[in-house]
């Protein structure tokens, strides 16, 4: 929740000023108003400013209106005023109307007659007036989020009065960005900067977005590299809806970020907001999962966990690294010392059920060399997987391994 173009756009003395174009983006958030003053804005904006152009420091044809609409774009703004009358810039060109209604960049027209002070001292106020409100109910959220409060009485009026719809039930996602490093290896880094920025500007964005098609939304709470949802979620059916709906952004946002990488754990559904910490330490534990298993499209359910809720509430740490040093120390051993190939080997059998050809063909070897890398992973563990019970115990110790190495080693995709 927070102030919008849309918002902008109806605020008291603002009447004059009207959409031309971009009217899918009226829901982006504005951050603050930014006067355009160069030739170009991408070495100036990072991201949510509303664009203001007037055309008195700087001439503004066709083909540069053109670019600063691009630019906006690239930059993710949140929209861009052009100031039209006599002396400056007479009127839009229809090409750049046409261009922002392209790239869904909002474009507001202001006539120099309504003045700019008035429209930044409203705009202004309204963002700070926002922003308070904004922080307070995100400081409400994190306190029912982290399990922080003496009265959940209180907490509940007061999130009354600042109008969250807690009554309704929820459940929560997760969501963590990962592969930032990926951006930095490069010798630019001010410019990889600006790619992290507007890709986290983009994902918020794609998110409010999200959480204000499903209804009745709550505010995003953004934490570092995470960020939490509460979705609506009353019933099993709704969880089930849930899942496929962030399934599908989940890819699309992937697409769109590479090389970040987003995933996703959900809670189960139901909870009010007494239960919003517990909800929060499942979605915790399916992010793990989600991280640990990539081949899930990076999302996990917690109802989805099934024998990783169970580990999941082990305590002491040490009896599931004695049960994974036990079973597969050996393995994990010989592949510290030579090319690692033994793990993922037995990581790709169990993925393909034991099925030597569909596991040889996933790790792109001769069924032959799957079938002595069996062998030797037997002889070293001791173990016979035609026993159910040692296959069972190597599957589980598998999966605990997966979910603590700090490494995370994966099966090929």
């Amino acid at each position: 929740m927070s102030l919008t173009v849309a918002d902008a756009l109806a605020l008291p003395g603002l009447e004059s000023m009207h959409l031309r174009a971009g009217a899918a983006g009226l829901d982006n958030p504005v951050r603050w108003p930014y006067v355009a003053e160069n030739e170009g804005i991408a070495d100036w904006v990072m991201g949510g400013e509303l664009i203001f152009v007037t055309g008195i420091n700087h001439p503004r044809d066709e083909a540069n209106l053109l670019q600063l609409v691009r630019e906006a774009q690239q930059r993710v703004v949140a929209g861009m005023v052009i100031l039209t009358g006599e002396e400056f810039i007479q009127q839009i060109p229809e090409a750049v109307i046409a261009e922002a209604e392209r790239l869904g960049v909002p474009l507001l027209e202001q006539p120099y007659q309504l003045k700019m002070v008035v429209v930044t001292q409203a705009i202004g106020t309204a963002l700070v007036q926002e922003q308070l409100l904004g922080r307070s109910r995100q400081h409400v959220l994190e306190q029912l989020l982290e399990g922080d409060y003496q009265s959940l009485d209180v907490l509940t009026q007061r999130a009354q009065t600042l109008h969250l719809p807690l009554a309704v039930p929820r459940q929560v996602a997760l969501f963590k960005l990962e592969n930032s490093e990926r951006l930095f290896a490069g010798d630019d880094l001010q410019d990889a900067e600006r790619s992290l920025q507007a890709s986290r500007q983009r994902l918020q964005r794609r998110l409010e977005q999200a959480l204000n098609d499903l209804g009745e939304p709550l505010a995003l709470v953004c934490q570092g590299e995470h960020w939490i949802a509460l979705l609506p979620a009353a019933d099993a059916q709704r969880e089930q809806l849930n899942r496929q709906l962030m399934t599908g952004l989940l890819d699309e946002l992937n697409q769109t970020l590479a090389p970040l990488r987003l995933f996703l754990g959900l809670s189960a559904g139901g909870h009010g907001p007494s239960g919003y910490a517990l909800a929060l330490g499942e979605a915790r534990q399916a992010l793990v999962a989600a991280q640990s298993f990539p081949e899930r499209l990076g999302l996990c359910c917690f109802n989805e966990l099934g024998v990783l809720e169970l580990l999941g509430a082990i305590r002491d740490r040490k009896l599931l690294d004695r049960f994974v040093d036990t079973t597969l120390g050996a393995l994990i051993g010989d592949d510290s010392r030579h090319e690692p190939v033994l793990m993922p080997t037995l990581e790709a059998w169990f993925h393909e059920n034991g099925n030597l050809a569909l596991a040889a063909q996933r790790l792109a070897v001769h069924r032959n060399t799957l079938s002595y890398r069996m062998q030797r992973i037997e002889a070293l563990t001791g173990r016979s997987f035609d026993d159910p019970h040692q296959r069972l115990n190597t599957a589980v110790a598998l999966m605990i391994w997966r979910l603590s190495s700090p490494r995370n080693p994966r099966s090929p995709a």
